[in-house]
């Protein structure tokens, strides 16, 4: 089985697929806007829609769960998540995380990307369906789930041998939405960043490349390259 990863959106909010000739996974759900993008997307690759197996959460955040509701009601595409933030991805409990230090431009950035795309017509996903640490998911790409509390109490990390890439949703990232500083850093909105922290260093052996933060730029390079990074900035 071959298959290709897309990215779809930018580097403020994406979505990433999994295309296979079995069909498509989704790794998270971007925003309430971005159904446009995400079929123009897909039909560049030959697929459509209704071509989606599955959907992935990194955690329930509303910028992740974005089209997953319209997916699944519409075209039958299962959702799913860790079950310690299925409360979070389907709207009944919210968590209140602090933000921390922020910069007025990136973070008008930020909040414009948002509301150009939706981001305040969030539509929680009805049902979903809980996964497990440690979990391979029966989807194209064949996703391995490995939880990663911190951010949220179901955050996940979702790793893709078959692209060599290890999705890390807000456990970091690579271009905080709130200063703009770039480079490998611990995600804002984190309920509790030092178990993140803790949490990372389960992932340190994996092989993987291709490391996709939920915000920010792909960092290409080994989780071990990543932590390093990571610590070096004090």
């Amino acid at each position: 089985m071959t298959a290709q990863l897309l990215r779809i959106g930018d580097d403020i909010v994406a979505i990433h697929a999994i295309v296979t000739d079995e069909g498509v996974t989704l790794i998270d759900a971007g925003l309430p806007g971005d159904l446009g993008i995400l079929r123009a997307a897909l039909a560049s690759a030959g697929h459509g829609l209704d071509d989606i197996r599955g959907v992935i959460l990194t955690h329930g955040d509303s910028d992740h769960v974005g089209v997953a509701e319209v997916l699944r009601s519409q075209h039958g595409v299962p959702i799913h998540v860790l079950d310690d933030d299925a409360h979070n991805a389907t709207g009944v409990e919210k968590k209140a995380a602090p933000a921390g230090a922020w910069r007025l431009g990136p973070a008008l950035q930020f909040l414009w990307a948002a509301l150009r795309r939706g981001g305040l017509r969030t539509r929680y996903p009805r049902e979903v369906r809980a996964i497990a640490d440690g979990d391979v998911i029966d989807l194209p790409g064949r996703p391995e789930i490995i939880a990663i509390p911190g951010h949220t109490g179901g955050s996940a990390a979702i790793r893709v041998p078959a692209v060599d890439a290890l999705f890390l949703g807000d456990a970091i990232t690579t271009r905080h939405v709130l200063t703009g500083a770039t480079g490998a850093q611990l995600a804002p909105f984190s309920e509790d960043v030092a178990l993140t922290r803790k949490s990372l260093e389960k992932l340190r052996e994996l092989p993987e490349t291709r490391i996709f933060p939920g915000h920010g730029p792909e960092f290409r390079g080994t989780v071990a390259a990543l932590l390093d990074e990571l610590d070096s900035r004090g």
